[in-house]
């Protein structure tokens, strides 16, 4: 059965369905969580938490606005980016209190160069791409949009939007190497 006839049979509370709709989705919600949270400990979780997500929420699924796959896709990419977000909020909070005890957190220095070297080198990459791939990608991870948003912004057909996602991201990962 395909991941769309299943979520429709996991919207009605099947639990054997959900179990099938599990193998076929938990891989690809990992990879996508791992390369934006990178923390492999923290990526497992927010899987965890998406398949969770996709067990209550199933009902709001509707086949019409696009396939099961790019809904659980958008799920966890929306529930990964706000956990390096919430985590980004957290170290700031940390740092902000550490300097209000007149101490510098851990090593906020070589820390903020770290990201600075990373964010150079993703710029770097992001330049290699073609500027139809690269303005895809920008409003889909960057900006937040899903294909099908990015499709109707760009007036583009939806596959062509995804060829160029598929291209942009695999040239990104080219690119990036072991950092993705």
């Amino acid at each position: 059965m395909e991941a769309d006839e299943l979520l429709v049979l996991v919207a009605g509370g099947d639990q054997k369905a959900f179990e099938e709709l599990y193998g076929l989705v938990s891989g690809p919600v990992y990879g996508l969580v791992r390369r934006v949270v990178r923390d492999p400990a923290q990526s497992e979780e927010v899987a965890q938490e998406v398949l969770l997500e996709l067990w209550r929420s199933a009902t709001k699924f509707d086949p019409g606005r696009g396939s099961a796959l790019s809904w659980v896709l958008t799920l966890a990419h929306r529930r990964a980016v706000d956990r390096v977000r919430s985590a980004r909020a957290a170290g700031e909070r940390e740092q902000r209190e550490a300097l209000r005890a007149n101490h510098p957190a851990f090593d906020q220095v070589a820390e903020e160069v770290e990201a600075g070297l990373e964010r150079e080198w993703v710029r770097r990459c992001l330049d290699r791409l073609t500027a139809l791939q690269r303005q895809s990608v920008t409003l889909a991870y960057y900006d937040g949009y899903t294909y099908r948003e990015v499709a109707e912004r760009l007036s583009l057909p939806l596959g062509t939007v995804k060829t160029r996602m598929r291209d942009g991201l695999t040239q990104l990962r080219k690119c990036l190497g072991g950092v993705a």
